[in-house]
């Protein structure tokens, strides 16, 4: 592993997940803008998550000059991102959809004979996106098979550390350049001081706030210690706060600061005023169950929380959506105060779309699975026609998407170019404005960025010899891209200024607050979960693998000493301990961003066909358990009538049809299985309602005219 130098600097360490977090980054952004000027400070943060936050924050700290309101603010991986610019500006970097190309050409090129094992492990779906997760770590911790002693090396990790050899040594004859190599890159470069290159970054500032320290790894540690040569460096990290970097590395926020001069922060008011976010307001009482969460203690103070305990996972999304309604009419809130936090960022699209179906707006964009999305779709199928391949079904998806569709309209739209012929099609067939007309406004803006992506791919068919330049080559990546591609695996908007509700992963909220926090699907098989690293090796291998890119042979002591809740004597299994305090850390982070309501949710069984039951977190079973913590259980389904107005009423009614038959149909074109039991319950409420008698007969026409919408049956145009 690369070794990170001694830095040189100070090291500003917070309590464990205090509440006021961003005020105190923004007293310490003030001192130094003080001193040194606001431009002459720069403001890294670890992680993406939560910048835009954090740069509203520091906009409104008021120096001796007035306000700092050209703070400079960027993530590592941003700044990073620059400097290489700065060094090379013709350097290419490689798209997400060009790096599982070119990856797949080198794997199928490979020279080395598949280990047998990863033979059979490419039939499973996830197979692809695995390897490629464990490809990116080890690019991100520069790791090398040379450089590695393989006799310690599993067959399975050599295989793939090979081929992400031969992969890098590909891209670099082509030009490209993988985002998960911008840092180690940055840091060569600065290190190096090519043609200058860290005199000419250095030279615009003389101080280096590094916020999140407690996440930075070796190599980030290396590239702060290169920029901050001739500069002051003050770290801030936060104690029992680290879940990305304590999934690498072990150990305490004072062991990676190595070199620092410590400088501790109790936990109080600070002395300046620099957000909004700062009210007299009482401590919330969950207060006490984020510090049990994060270090094994309640301070002695009594806390509180509510719980909400639902069937199925659709179920206790609904609920929420209830709760949030009630809520909402009974306070000062916004849809905006309110965020929901689901385990990860894979499961953003069905919790959003479930509230989106009771009649919640929603916030958070993003870029959702290519699969799922009806644009990608009708865009396949006019690829598909124009490679002759299965042009019959691709001639019936087209029909189905553009009623004027013929031959004629295909032909028009071909040209010599594979890109602009996908352009012409856009425009001709109006595909954006369908999707305006015809989508809300969340679905639009992803399905156009997905539009993006795919003219993207065309065009790097284009301009590549990796892929045959015709219709076949652009549809067989176009499929490749499909399928291996995973929710959310790009960019998530959390705060557009449209508003609503926040729906993202539950680490997602360090760096922020709202007034009311829904933790969803606090079960055990989410936290601590099942499979801590990876699906691709079972956990007895990943504890024999010592060159996995993760921690998968951590003591006993090691656990110990970097989550303060463990007591090295009573740990069994140090891997599963490890990782289930990580999970514990995620759970401690979601709590702190509520600032007035916290709900824990849970659900009893999986909405499967196999309706596998779900046993609660332990966590929240401690938690119910602890003397000086109270859980209000919440039976939101008992204020269904609490929901306000007819007009979303009516709104959640019209969208079960659709959002459950659209379930249904997901399920299956995935080779997954439906529960119909789960879809009869839901339709016969619905009936039940219809039947009633007290239903307006138009709206009792307009629900059945959805469920015929919604399976195909009609089309009208009035």
């Amino acid at each position: 592993m690369t070794t990170a130098p001694d830095l040189e600097g100070t090291l500003i360490a917070f309590p464990a997940l205090r509440p006021d977090l961003l005020e105190v980054v923004a007293d310490e952004y003030a001192a130094l803008a003080d001193e040194y000027g606001p431009r002459n400070v720069l403001v890294l943060k670890r992680l993406p998550a939560g910048l835009e936050r954090l740069r509203e924050a520091l906009s409104t700290v008021e120096t001796e000059t007035g306000a700092a309101r050209s703070a400079r603010v960027e993530s590592v991986p941003e700044h990073a991102s620059k400097v290489i610019e700065e060094y090379d500006p013709t350097l290419d970097r490689l798209s997400y959809e060009e790096r599982i190309e070119l990856l797949s050409m080198v794997v199928a090129g490979a020279n080395r004979e598949l280990p047998e094992y990863l033979e059979r492990a490419r039939d499973h779906d996830s197979f692809a996106r695995d390897v490629g997760q464990l490809l990116l770590e080890a690019t991100r911790q520069r790791i090398r098979l040379d450089e590695l002693e393989t006799e310690e090396i599993h067959p399975c990790l050599e295989f793939l550390y090979a081929t992400n050899d031969r992969f890098h040594e590909e891209l670099a004859r082509r030009g490209y350049l993988e985002r998960a190599d911008v840092i180690p890159r940055a840091v060569s470069l600065l290190e190096d001081d090519a043609d200058e290159l860290r005199t000419r970054v250095c030279s615009s500032f003389d101080a280096v706030l590094a916020v999140e320290f407690e996440e930075c790894r070796r190599l980030d540690r290396r590239y702060l210690a290169a920029l901050s040569a001739d500069a002051d460096l003050v770290c801030l990290g936060e104690r029992h706060a680290s879940v990305e970097r304590a999934r690498v590395e072990v150990g305490s926020l004072e062991e990676i600061a190595a070199g620092l001069t410590p400088e501790s922060r109790e936990e109080g008011v600070p002395s300046s005023d620099p957000t909004s976010e700062r009210r007299d307001r009482p401590t919330p009482d969950h207060r006490p169950i984020t510090r049990w969460l994060a270090t094994g203690s309640t301070g002695d103070e009594p806390g509180s929380a509510r719980r909400i305990r639902a069937g199925t996972a659709r179920e206790q999304d609904r609920q929420v959506a209830t709760e949030i309604q009630t809520l909402l009419s009974r306070h000062d809130w916004r849809y905006d105060d309110v965020a929901v936090a689901v385990p990860t960022v894979e499961r953003v699209p069905d919790a959003r779309s479930h509230l989106r179906d009771a009649g919640i707006p929603t916030a958070t964009v993003g870029t959702p699975a290519l699969e799922q999305d009806p644009a990608v779709n009708e865009l396949y199928a006019f690829v598909a026609y124009n490679a002759d391949y299965d042009r019959e079904r691709a001639r019936d998806r087209l029909a189905a998407r553009v009623p004027e569709f013929s031959s004629a309209l295909v032909a028009d739209c071909v040209g010599s170019s594979l890109r602009r012929s996908l352009e012409r099609w856009v425009v001709a067939t109006e595909l954006k404005g369908r999707l305006a007309r015809e989508e809300v406004w969340v679905d639009a803006r992803e399905s156009f960025e997905n539009v993006r992506r795919v003219l993207a791919i065309a065009r790097f068919v284009e301009d590549t010899d990796a892929v045959a330049p015709d219709w076949d080559g652009l549809r067989r990546m176009l499929r490749r891209t499909i399928e291996y591609d995973a929710p959310y695996a790009h960019d998530v908007e959390t705060s557009p200024d449209s508003g609503g509700v926040t729906v993202c992963a539950v680490t997602d909220l360090k760096y922020d607050r709202r007034e009311v926090v829904f933790l969803l699907d606090l079960v055990e098989r989410q936290y601590p979960g099942e499979q801590h690293l990876t699906q691709l090796f079972p956990q007895p291998w990943l504890e024999s693998m010592p060159a996995y890119p993760a921690v998968t042979d951590p003591s006993p002591a090691d656990v110990d000493r970097t989550f303060t809740p463990v007591d090295a004597d009573e740990v069994g299994n140090a891997f599963e301990a490890y990782h289930a305090e990580r999970a514990r850390r995620r759970l401690a982070i979601g709590t702190r961003a509520a600032r007035s309501r916290l709900y824990l949710c849970s659900y009893e069984r999986e909405a499967g066909g196999l309706r596998r039951t779900r046993e609660e977190s332990r966590y929240v079973r401690l938690l119910a358990s602890h003397p000086e913590i109270t859980l209000e259980d919440v039976d939101a389904r008992a204020r269904r009538a609490a929901i306000d107005g007819d007009a979303r009423a009516l709104e959640a009614l019209l969208a079960e049809p659709r959002g459950e038959l659209e379930r249904v149909l997901r399920e299956a074109s995935t080779g997954g299985e439906a529960d119909l039991a789960e879809t009869e319950a839901l339709f016969e409420e619905i009936a039940l309602v219809l039947a009633e008698g007290a239903v307006d007969p138009e709206l009792a026409n307009a629900v059945r005219s959805g469920f015929e919408f919604a399976a195909g049956e009609v089309c009208r145009d009035e």
